[in-house]
Order: C-alpha cells, then structure tokens, then sequence
C-alpha cells in the first residue's frame, strides 16, 4: 500500500493536536479528477458498498418479483440507526415474504436510536436482529435468496447470493478482489483499491446514459437512496444530513473503519476515501469537503459547517479547538 497523507486535522489551543491520514480519488467520466494518497491503496469498503451488494437483488428479477417498493431499496443500501421508522419497515418487509428475525444471519445489538433503545429498556426486553443497522442489506439478501431458492445460509461467501454479489463487485470496480473480510453483519466484504470503488460509483453515477439491467438496477437504487435519505442512515447522520443538503443531487453512503463515497449523477462523478485510523469525524470531514469543492454543498451550510473546519467544543460549551481539512482539499 502507498502512503497516506495528510487530509484532517484537529486543532486545540492553537497547536496541532491531532492528524487523521488516508487516500481519496475523484473520477470523473473515467478519468481521475483529483487524488490524495494512493487510489491503488487496497481496502475494505465496508458499509459503504452496499449499494454494490444490492445490485443482484435487483438486476436478477427478485425485487420487481417480490414488489419491493422504493423505500425497501433505500433499506437494502442502508446503515440505520434502528429507528422505529427503520425497523418496522424491515419488520413489514420479511412478513410479507414469509420470513421473520430469524431467518437472518447479522446479528443484534442495541439500536443507535436513542428512543429505541430506551423503549426496550422500558420494555425490559433486549435487541433482535431487526435492529441491527444491516437488517435492511440482509432482508435484501434473503429476498434474493427466495427468488434464487437456495439455502438458508445466504452469508457464506460460496453461496449462491454471495456469489452473485461478488461477480458484480468485480465488474463495477473493474478488477478481481484480491480476497474478502468477515463484515460486522457475518457477511463477507470484498476488497478493492480506492480507484476501484470509485470507480464502482461513477458507474452508479453514469448509469442514466446506459442500457441494460446492471444500468437500471444502479439508477433504480441511487433513486432510491436520495429519495429516502432518513432510511439510509437517519436523523443527525451524516449521509442522511449531506444528502438532504445537496438537494438529492448526490448519493452517499458510509462505512466502517473511516471508508466513505459519493454517486453524483449531474457530475458523472464518482468518489471514494479511507482514513486509515478509521475516524468517522475525519472521513465525514473529508466529504463534505469534497462535495464543497465541486460547488455542490455551500461551506455556510449546517450540514457542511457542522464537520468541516468545524469548532469542538466541550461539556460547558467552551470552543475548545477545530476540525481542519488540510489546504488544497477545498
């Protein structure tokens, strides 16, 4: 792997106290517009290729089969909180196929919506797999599934659903994986190089000039994505905040461990970045940043000013120091 540079700062008491690295590329109609870092830096994309992982659920026939409305495709690239008005759209989604908690293969754990949790506190009950933040990807695993009928075990990387997932990986970011992770959710990640993902959303962000079932699919969830923002993550969230603040200009998606893209169909543009400590304050940073550079979020806004250059400040109130994007960035 190349070396990472440079991208966020945190600043305290006029002294720099902090420095968050990683790489970053934007590709525009194929060509590398700008780049921090090593775009052939290899990584996992995390939550953030979700949309990727959906693309068999619609290009096989399985979501027109099954009706899945446009909010469950929002759902299926999205990393909730767990909200009410996430879970009991996954509740709703898996009654109506049949299945139930479960049948899932992702796990529970405690819901990052702060009424959620404390209603089951109240209830004296704990978490189930609905809350899990990926049981929207997994309810689109499992329809899929149905549609293709094979075995419950639909998070084994040889599974016919996992398999499907990876051939579309490959074709979208334009090279083999050169191997796969267990993700936080038990299904396997593929990994790419930085260029590879961002290529993957210039693809997503071509796609309207495109025929074929991958170019609708991909349409169909960016769609999707920017016409449910509260779904794909929720309120006081990053991608739901920037995407609402771009006008439903540009689809984002996070992931774990500082990874983070951007589809921009009016710029043809793809984007993709790592932080390599995983810094979710520097990777959030770094977008919003790139989206003020290409003139698509004012630097004034809330959403943008909330995370970019942005004051810290402490339990009392006090301003305490900044977050900088590095120079050259903006």
């Amino acid at each position: 792997m190349g070396e990472a540079v440079d991208l966020v700062e945190v600043w305290r008491g006029g002294r720099l106290e902090c420095v968050h690295r990683g790489h970053a590329v934007v590709l525009r109609d194929g060509a590398v517009e700008a780049a921090w870092g090593d775009p052939e830096a290899v990584i996992y994309p995390r939550s953030s290729a979700k949309m990727i992982q959906a693309l068999p659920l619609v290009e096989s026939g399985a979501a027109d089969r099954f009706a899945l409305s446009q909010d469950r495709l929002a759902l299926a690239c999205a990393s909730h909180i767990g909200a009410s008005y996430h879970t009991d759209r996954v509740r709703a989604w898996l009654n109506e196929i049949g299945l139930a908690d479960g049948d899932f293969r992702c796990g529970a754990h405690e819901p990052g919506d702060r009424d959620a949790r404390d209603a089951l506190i109240r209830a004296g009950t704990g978490p189930c797999q609905y809350h899990n933040n990926c049981s929207g990807k997994h309810s689109g695993f499992l329809t899929l599934n149905l549609h293709l009928g094979a075995g419950s075990e639909y998070v084994e990387p040889d599974h016919p659903v996992q398999k499907a997932v990876r051939d579309a990986f490959e074709d979208v970011t334009g090279a083999p994986s050169p191997g796969y992770g267990i993700d936080g959710c038990s299904a396997p990640n593929f990994a790419c190089t930085v260029s590879g993902l961002a290529r993957a959303m210039a693809g997503f962000a071509t796609a309207g000039a495109r025929s074929g079932a991958r170019a609708k699919a991909q349409v169909r969830l960016v769609e999707a994505m920017t016409a449910f923002p509260e779904l794909v993550a929720g309120e006081a969230r990053a991608c739901t905040e920037l995407m609402r603040a771009t006008g439903g200009k540009v689809a984002l998606k996070g992931g774990a461990e500082g990874v983070y893209v951007a589809i921009i169909p009016e710029r043809r543009t793809g984007i993709a970045l790592k932080i390599m400590d995983g810094a979710s304050r520097a990777s959030e940073a770094m977008m919003a940043a790139l989206l003020v550079r290409l003139g698509l979020l004012h630097a004034a806004h809330p959403a943008a000013a909330s995370r970019v250059n942005a004051p810290q400040i402490n339990w009392r109130g006090l301003v305490t120091g900044e977050i900088r994007v590095v120079p050259g960035v903006m």
